[in-house]
């Protein structure tokens, strides 16, 4: 690929990573400008740097090839598509604030198993078929990884590809280059990431730009009707060309009727594009119904063939580290582990195990630091009042003083039992467990670390529920 006449060798938007003959994507982070990486870049062999206009120095580098883009994000992003190669045909992507690991997974299994080869990407990794995720630092990579990752799926055969699309990842414009989103998915809004995003407003409207966007002209929206943020999403559909269709309670082409609680899932009762049908699935929750029905929703749009989807929606799992059953006690009591860090989906967890419970709910979480610490005390007041037995404990406390983030939470939570170290409130709160009881372990899901003063450790919720069921 050639810029501006010059052979183009690699990109990156990290200037460590560059070498000579690359080009440099001159970004902006929260830690110092896109001009504090320039010299980096230009010292490791940038040929050329794409950068918003008032960071082109040519003066001081004459020896590059500068681009200007008042959107260098998604100008880069554009690059590497173009640098990467042809991507996937068909490409659907998911955002909202809790569900898109579980939806873009549903989507994944259920193409999978149409004998479709499909992929998906985010949270849990790259994911290909049935085979093990090759793990990923972030739910949406930055672009140069996204376009590489497509066009390597491409050249292996997959043409169906599942996304998850963070707000940070969309407002960023890492998905600036992805092509041929044909549909899009939208879950909720609720309650997260305002450290980065200011407003709900911002939030929103980083939400927005995969439907404005990143969804090709005629592709199809699908919307969660019974959310307040609905008309609006609507209508931003609508208005740029883009074909809608609803799931929920309140949902036209997928209705939510009714969801009876059953010992290992739930019978839903569904309208499905015009006729009444019912369908076992084997999660708890009414979330994880809805999250059924947008993941239909998405399938059926995707393949157009709604009717191959309906009939293997019924064999699919739940997500890793997504209200996941990690064992049993002898005494009959289970234990689930969750990725819930949110106070809505901390709520909807809860909610969701007490109609499957016939003893004492326990709930065991923590809040992150270095994240909106808004939502903490938030969080132990829902603890406090949803669950019987209450553990508070660190999370990925990061460079913050975990100690202080507890007792934020713990000055709602007054039933809460504070115990710091992870590994020991997990055994002591599986040791507490009576018959039919049924433990929490909610926060860091399929995580394998813990962030602590600045440092990753080994941690596996899964490990140490293991370690104490033995």
């Amino acid at each position: 690929m050639k810029v501006s006449g010059i052979e183009i060798k690699g990109l990156s938007t990290d200037s460590r990573l560059i070498k000579p003959g690359y080009l440099f994507g001159a970004q902006d982070s929260e830690k110092a400008p896109a001009s504090a990486y320039i010299p980096s870049a230009v010292q490791n062999g940038a040929a050329v740097i794409v950068c918003k206009p008032e960071y082109a120095d040519t003066n001081a580098y004459p020896q590059v090839t500068f681009v200007t883009d008042n959107n260098p994000n998604k100008a880069f992003a554009r690059l590497a598509a173009e640098f990467f190669g042809p991507q996937p045909e068909n490409i659907a992507a998911v955002t909202g604030t809790n569900g898109k690991t579980s939806i873009a997974d549903f989507v994944r299994q259920i193409l999978t198993r149409m004998n479709i080869k499909a992929a998906s990407m985010g949270t849990l990794g790259l994911i290909k078929g049935n085979e093990a995720p090759v793990p990923s630092p972030n739910t949406t990579p930055n672009a140069a990884v996204i376009a590489e990752e497509l066009a390597s799926l491409k050249q292996d055969g997959y043409d169906y590809v599942i996304m998850e699309t963070s707000s940070h990842g969309l407002c960023q414009y890492r998905t600036g280059g992805v092509q041929n989103v044909k549909v899009a998915g939208f879950t909720n809004l609720t309650r997260d990431h305002l450290d980065y995003h200011k407003t709900f407003e911002n939030y929103l409207a980083a939400k927005e730009i995969l439907f404005r966007e990143v969804l090709v002209a005629g592709g199809t929206a699908v919307l969660n009707a019974d959310i307040e943020v609905y008309e609006r999403l609507r209508k931003v559909c609508e208005d740029s060309g883009k074909k809608v269709i609803s799931y929920g309670r309140n949902g036209s082409e997928l209705k939510l009727l009714t969801a009876v609680p059953k010992l290992d899932g739930q019978q839903l009762r569904i309208v499905f594009y015009g006729r009444e049908t019912e369908i076992f699935v084997p999660l708890a929750g009414e979330f994880q119904a809805m999250n059924v029905l947008c993941a239909l929703g998405m399938a059926a749009e995707l393949t157009g063939k709604p009717n191959d989807v309906l009939q293997h929606i019924s064999h699919i799992h739940g997500a890793k580290g997504r209200l996941d059953l990690a064992g049993k006690t002898t005494g009959g009591a289970a234990i689930y582990i969750d990725y819930a860090h949110t106070p809505d989906a901390l709520e909807n967890v809860i909610r969701a195990m007490r109609s499957h419970c016939r003893g004492r709910l326990h709930v065991l979480f923590g809040c992150g630091g270095d994240r909106d610490a808004g939502k903490r005390p938030i969080m132990g007041q829902i603890a406090n009042d949803l669950a019987d037995v209450i553990y508070v404990t660190d999370d990925n406390p990061r460079t913050e003083d975990a100690e202080k983030i507890r007792a934020q939470i713990m000055a709602s939570c007054p039933r809460g039992k504070n115990i710091g170290n992870r590994a020991e409130a997990i055994k002591t709160a599986i040791a507490g467990l009576g018959q039919d009881d049924i433990l929490i372990v909610a926060g860091k899901g399929h995580e394998t670390g813990q962030y602590i003063n600045g440092q990753i450790f080994h941690f596996s919720d899964y490990e140490e529920v293991c370690k104490n069921l033995k």
